[in-house]
């Protein structure tokens, strides 16, 4: 097998991989229920959309609503934002500054502040304030990380 063949293959897994990556990469404060691998869902499914992706998306979705104990909140909440981006044209996400890191907090924002009305508690209150925070701040290391890889400039 050629280096090229090796190095294509990997720049096509990439993406699927990082979600993996992500998702088992799970602990209780920094990465609760494998929640960062959102990042590359949202990434990859919306800002540079990867073929045969969105399936896969829905799929760690589930997962990390299995891990959550969520009943197919993130799952069907991806679906909606899916939808919506499929049938709006007023923006366009892959064309949006830093990544479309705007989109991406308003997209985990308005995700947790459902979840949140939920289960309303003051402990629940600052967990869903540092998920938003700390998966904000890691959005853009990742995704330039992501660009870097799969050679996206």
């Amino acid at each position: 097998m050629k280096k090229e063949n090796i190095v294509l293959f990997l720049k096509t897994a990439f993406p699927f991989l990082l979600s993996i990556g992500l998702w088992r990469l799970s602990c209780s404060v920094w990465n609760q229920a494998g929640f960062l691998a959102i990042i590359p869902v949202f990434f990859f499914s919306f800002v540079r959309p990867v073929n045969w992706f969105a399936p896969f998306a829905a799929m760690i979705c589930f997962i990390i609503d299995y891990k959550f104990g969520t009943i197919c909140f993130w799952l069907a909440f991806y679906c909606l934002f899916y939808a919506i981006n499929g049938f709006q044209s007023f923006i366009d996400i892959s064309r949006i500054d830093k990544n479309g890191l705007i989109v991406f907090m308003v997209f985990i924002g308005t995700g947790l502040v459902l979840l949140l009305f939920r289960n309303f508690g003051f402990w629940n209150f600052l967990d869903a304030i540092w998920m938003f925070v700390w998966t904000s701040i890691l959005y853009y290391p990742i995704t330039q990380i992501s660009k870097r890889a799969i050679n996206d400039r």
